[in-house]
């Protein structure tokens, strides 16, 4: 399996590292493949446009009008 070697990474860095895995109960070196993997390897999120275009369509604008400032849910389905 190939190795990775960074360099030059400030001492902060490393702490909140060693702390991180220590939560998790494994070591710093387990806790710094977790976190790759999880940067790197989990699916891409929907953008915008695509999270509202799969929204149902549930009817017209005029089924949800407000009524002095109020929407009134038993007229929804009237």
């Amino acid at each position: 399996m190939p190795s990775l070697v960074v360099r030059n990474i400030d001492e902060a860095i490393i702490n909140a590292l060693k702390q991180r895995a220590m939560e998790h109960h494994r070591s710093a070196e387990a806790e710094h493949r977790a976190i790759l993997a999880e940067a790197l390897l989990k699916p891409p999120r929907k953008s915008f446009a695509e999270a509202i275009a799969t929204i149902p369509n549930v009817g017209i604008d005029a089924d949800f009008q407000r009524v002095n400032g109020e929407i009134h849910a038993a007229d929804v389905f009237n």
